[in-house]
């Protein structure tokens, strides 16, 4: 299978912080940012053209914890959500917060990030559709991502017919839990499009220039692609970016796409 992968991590980390008075945790902790993923208030500013529901090769895993669940704050919200087409990659993020913290905290933690991607990146929601935390729980994260496929912002240029899928930590060195590895695999399993292969390589089209391909380029990436594979970031972290074949298989498993087979190729 001819691969073609970018995965050289040439640009500098973008990280913010809050200012360590507001944070609940024992060290300051940060994320990555996404800047160019969406206009203010805009759910990055695409029409909305989602079908009501597309089709599934897989079932929504059981125990997704709910916005309502880790205590989103709807009033922050700017505007209705923006709907996508039907999902042809998933994008894999790390939020650069340390590898080690208690799970009881993450609802805090997503409330201090929900609150920062609002009220300083100026955007109308949580940038990322989905969360995972070290102890493989999956979080809802941009509202109407549990019915239908909502816009997010979470890659540059690359939002559109895509998922967002961001674990709390940072994964330099450290490897991620099994755990994580398998959460990650069922929100892909059940998000991507019926018939597509977690393997193989998709076609994307670059909708601004805010990555490493300008407006109106068709890209090849792998279906399950980590943020530096079209972004200049570091995201999401060396182990979690070497354990993206673990992953795809996994997803593949789970939506009976034969794992064990080689996968033909890119379409």
């Amino acid at each position: 299978m001819r691969q073609i992968r970018i995965t050289t991590a040439d640009g500098p980390r973008r990280r913010w912080a809050l200012a360590a008075a507001v944070l609940p945790l024992a060290l300051l902790v940060t994320w990555d940012g996404v800047p160019g993923a969406g206009e203010a208030g805009g759910g990055g500013g695409q029409p909305d053209g989602g079908p009501a529901t597309a089709q599934r090769a897989t079932a929504r895993p059981e125990g997704i914890m709910t916005r309502q669940e880790w205590g989103a704050d709807e009033s922050l919200r700017s505007g209705p959500t923006t709907y996508t087409g039907a999902v042809k990659a998933v994008f894999v993020h790390h939020t650069a917060h340390d590898d080690v913290y208690d799970c009881a905290e993450v609802p805090e933690m997503l409330r201090e990030m929900y609150g920062y991607h609002v009220g300083r990146r100026g955007w109308d929601d949580l940038g990322y559709n989905f969360l995972v935390d070290r102890c493989g729980t999956i979080y809802e994260g941009r509202a109407g991502g549990l019915e239908r496929d909502a816009y997010g912002a979470h890659t540059e240029g690359f939002n559109s017919d895509t998922v967002g899928v961001a674990v709390l930590g940072t994964f330099d060195d450290a490897p991620p839990p099994q755990a994580v590895l398998d959460a990650i695999a069922r929100v892909a399993a059940w998000k991507l499009r019926s018939g597509v292969d977690p393997r193989e390589h998709t076609q994307l089209v670059s909708t601004n220039d805010d990555s490493r391909f300008g407006e109106g380029e068709a890209v090849d990436v792998e279906v399950i692609s980590g943020h530096r594979d079209t972004s200049y970031t570091d995201c999401p972290g060396d182990a979690l970016q070497e354990a993206l074949p673990a992953i795809r298989a996994e997803a593949a498993r789970l939506r009976g796409d034969g794992a064990g087979a080689e996968p033909s190729g890119p379409p």
